[in-house]
């Protein structure tokens, strides 16, 4: 019978972003941004009827665990996913729930 080996790092790191989507807020963020590539801050904060605070706060959640990329377009900061991957677990999630 073959060892099953566990690489802590990288299990710790794919915690991380579990905890990170673990807030109904950053999941709609997420949701948002799977029908748009990239949305500025002000056009999440609008969308999602939450103050501009609370959506950078999420945002930066989400940014510094590597779920989102950002990049600076004058005044205004966009975001994106930076990987389809994540939305494939909340997918999954979400027709687990429906079932």
């Amino acid at each position: 019978m073959a060892k099953l080996e566990l690489d802590v790092v990288k299990l710790e790191s794919a915690a991380n972003r579990l905890r990170a989507l673990a807030h109904p807020m950053r999941i709609a963020i997420i949701e948002l941004l799977q029908e748009k590539e990239k949305l500025s801050v002000t056009e999440i904060y609008k969308k999602l009827k939450i103050e501009q605070a609370a959506a950078s706060h999420h945002l930066n959640i989400l940014k510094s665990k590597g779920i989102l990329a950002s990049k600076r377009d004058g005044k205004k900061i966009f975001y994106s996913l930076r990987s389809k991957s994540l939305t494939q677990i909340i997918d999954c999630i979400n027709r687990c729930h429906t079932e």
